[in-house]
């Protein structure tokens, strides 16, 4: 059976197989965007420790306050939509201001921009740092002022009677969502892993936002290249600064009547009846019932989005080698979307170089690397590979420890015009101390007395040990977030489906702030103390949030909205036909007047 496709006078009614053909333009946009945001997002933290050069805790607890902002701005975001520009231009408008953020961190990452004698670091780091924080601010504005209206939109787009259409726009739409977050957090991780560079070759951070932005600039032509289908709802004024204006005389009326001489009404909401359209104070209680059963889910969002942060780090002290492919520690993200384009169907229908230093290590390399040096008991020697040169080693000296990457690599010892090949497999997060005796002369056995020293072990423990921890958050995911999406756009009144979606959102810049209060405050020693912690809460969390949807009752808003307007206009009536007979009173008794006193009507005119 094909898809039909209807079409009227207005291009803004075409539909392809019982969907708007405007949805399509959304649902493209909103996998640019995505891609645009999380492909940044991947490799955020890794560019505050690695390029920035903050610890961990300072790391974590930007990267968090960052995503908070991000989930803090759908409130800007809604009330511009709602009472001023629109969802339409607001979404313009605020992808602009995503696209310029984007670009500023692109920039804010070019090591040679401050690299003045040209030794692969910045000899400026506050002009990165302040670049940086421009471009978040920029990025966290624009993602989130367009986070609310984009899925609204979308919903407005359907008919009152395309509700099982809707329903499944909103699970494509996260499909969309965790395709754009797969293909980025498979990508941009590779980009920052190459090198690049003017005078020095450094890990790309640049090219990792730089492919992020154009992404964001194609998210923004495609959103504009389907405005003329839309179906775009007018603002219906200042609907958030009305709710607070009626919430609070609500309030303070309530406090003005707090005797018992006062008698008691249905809801606390009741007591601004006598200033504010009931209509409203209905939309109002359906409102305050939904963002009641937000409270407990911050906690949910507190675990969740350590995933890219806590886990992240993580994930570099750990083995990624999965045979025939090798992950990146930021790659390891990437699980998070592949388990949940897999997940989503299925309940539909039922994751550089290290300072040179010449003391032993004593904590693991960075970043998964190897931390390799030589020490040589006779002559100097010239020892290399690739373009590394770990220096010429005198007799009983130790070379600087150099970085390598996970594989084997081929060492290349020189001295006096003759060469020695030597090679060796490495791991990930090792150390080792590689010796070349007194007796090593060079030959075709020369390889053989080169003797090796672990300092550090590899990483023993596998990254894909941190895959059930990301099915289970993923499946908790799915569930929650899809769920949650449909749950406050079909609980929203028709007027304030925006600013619930901010509501909604809301609760992961709480989440977020949590994790950044812990992180900063707590000083948790052990890393295993903390997710204890947090698992723990959560569960808390989860009794509570059990108990409290056990009384929740759903709501149909439209139902509700129907039955006050209903009551207004038979109110309306009565007051026409009182009005109207009131005059046909006043009427007779001005004829009876008339007639009385024998004048003519004419006259009384004149």
């Amino acid at each position: 059976v094909g898809c039909e496709t209807a079409a009227s006078s207005s291009s803004q009614s075409i539909v392809i197989c019982g969907y708007p053909l405007s949805i399509f333009f959304i649902v493209v946009n909103e996998f640019c965007e995505r891609f645009s945001y999380y492909g940044m997002r991947a490799v955020l933290v890794l560019y505050f420790k690695y390029f920035l050069r903050w610890d961990d805790d300072l790391a974590t607890s930007i990267y968090h306050a960052f995503v908070a902002l991000c989930y803090l701005t759908p409130i800007l975001g809604a009330i511009v939509a709602d009472s001023w520009l629109g969802k339409f231009k607001t979404i313009i408008y605020l992808s602009i201001v995503y696209a310029l953020g984007q670009v500023v961190m692109a920039i804010s990452a070019i090591h040679d921009l401050t690299d003045y004698d040209w030794n692969g670091t910045p000899d400026n780091m506050t002009l990165h740092v302040a670049l940086s924080m421009v471009g978040l601010v920029l990025i966290a504005l624009g993602t989130g002022g367009i986070k609310p209206c984009v899925a609204a939109f979308g919903g407005d787009q359907f008919q009152d009677h395309q509700e099982r259409q809707r329903s499944t726009f909103f699970s494509v739409f996260y499909l969309c969502i965790n395709a754009g977050s797969l293909l980025s957090t498979i990508i941009t991780p590779i980009l920052r892993a190459q090198e690049c560079g003017i005078h020095t070759q450094q890990k790309c951070y640049s090219l990792a936002f730089g492919v992020p932005a154009a992404l964001m600039v194609v998210a923004l032509v495609v959103f504009i290249a389907g405005s003329g289908m839309y179906h775009k709802a007018e603002p219906q004024g200042n609907i958030l600064l009305d709710v607070c204006k009626c919430i609070g005389f609500a309030i303070k009326n309530r406090f003005r009547h707090r005797g018992k001489e006062f008698p008691k009404r249905t809801h606390w909401m009741d007591w601004a009846d006598e200033k504010y359209e009931k209509l409203l104070i209905a939309q109002i209680k359906m409102v305050l019932k939904v963002l009641f059963l937000y409270i407990p889910l911050p906690m949910f969002w507190t675990l969740f989005d350590q995933k890219g942060s806590r886990w992240t780090f993580q994930a570099t002290t750990m083995d990624g080698n999965f045979g025939l492919l090798v992950l990146q520690p930021d790659q390891m993200q990437t699980v998070n979307p592949i388990l949940i384009l897999t997940l989503v169907p299925i309940m539909d229908i039922c994751l550089s170089f290290y300072p040179l230093q010449t003391e032993d290590l004593t904590a693991k390399p960075e970043q998964g690397a190897n931390a390799i040096r030589f020490v040589s008991g006779i002559y100097p020697l010239n020892i290399s590979t690739g373009g590394l040169d770990f220096g010429i080693t005198d007799g009983s000296l130790y070379s600087n420890y150099s970085l390598l990457t996970y594989g084997s690599t081929v060492f290349t010892i020189e001295s006096g015009g003759e060469s020695c090949k030597y090679s060796r497999e490495f791991g990930f997060g090792s150390s080792y101390t590689l010796i070349i005796p007194s007796s090593f002369t060079f030959g075709p056995d020369c390889a053989a007395s080169i003797g090796v020293a672990e300092d550090i072990k590899p990483n023993s423990v596998h990254m894909a040990l941190q895959i059930p921890q990301y099915f289970l958050i993923t499946a908790g995911e799915v569930v929650f977030s899809v769920t949650g999406l449909e749950f406050s756009y079909s609980q929203a009144p028709s007027n304030m489906k925006a600013v619930l979606q901010a509501g909604w959102l809301f609760t992961v810049a709480i989440g977020n702030f949590i994790v950044l209060i812990v992180a900063e405050l707590a000083q948790i020693p052990e890393q295993w103390a903390e997710y204890v912690l947090f698992a723990s809460l959560l569960v808390a969390v989860c009794v509570i949030f059990s108990i409290m949807a056990h009384f929740y009752t759903y709501m149909d808003p439209a139902e509700i909205e129907a039955q006050f307007r209903k009551k207004d206009d038979d109110h309306e009536v009565r007051a026409e036909k009182k009005e109207r007979k009131d005059s046909r009173r006043s009427q007779r008794s001005s004829l009876e007047m008339t007639e009385g006193t024998g004048s003519d009507p004419k006259e009384n005119r004149m």
